[in-house]
């Protein structure tokens, strides 16, 4: 069954990482959360890893980490799984700690989202290429923003 591994830099990324849940939960996707920094526990993460690379069921990395996000590339580095970098917006230093999830080194190819709803997305996009009913749940998620757009724009129209 494929999975999503949330991996947050710290427990203050939790609310951050709900936000993501809530949309893989509706897309019934299987996911777990774990905490553990690059920069502080770097030889727990690679641990942590390990523990995912023995298996054989499809995965997906979110990875969610503000400040400093050596997160993503440190577990993109180590592993065969698709990481997505998830960073939370920070007011702190104008949102410029963003750059350190858009600007990582060669070989590394984490794409950046910033919406949680967004990330999990393409989460699932990633294992619905090998699974239709998936697909399916996709298309009815997508299909129903669609219609909260009709709905919202027949009640502007009839103000």
């Amino acid at each position: 069954m494929a999975r999503v591994i949330i991996i947050m830099g710290s427990k203050g990324d939790l609310a951050h990482a709900q936000a993501v849940t809530k949309t893989l939960k509706m897309l019934e996707i299987s996911y777990q959360m774990r905490v553990c920094s690059a920069h502080k526990a770097t030889t727990r993460l690679l641990e942590i890893l390990q523990e995912y690379e023995q298996q054989s069921e499809p995965l997906v990395y979110i990875t969610i980490a503000g400040r400093s996000n050596a997160l993503s590339a440190v577990i993109d580095a180590n592993t065969r799984f698709p990481v997505i970098a998830c960073p939370p917006y920070s007011e702190r230093f104008g949102g410029a700690d963003i750059f350190s999830s858009l600007r990582l080194p060669s070989g590394i190819a984490t794409p950046t989202i910033l919406e949680p709803e967004g990330a999990a997305l393409l989460a699932a996009k990633v294992f619905a290429l090998h699974d239709e009913r998936l697909n399916q749940r996709i298309a009815t998620y997508k299909q129903r923003l669609v219609d909260e757009l009709i709905r919202a724009d027949e009640e502007v129209q009839r103000s």
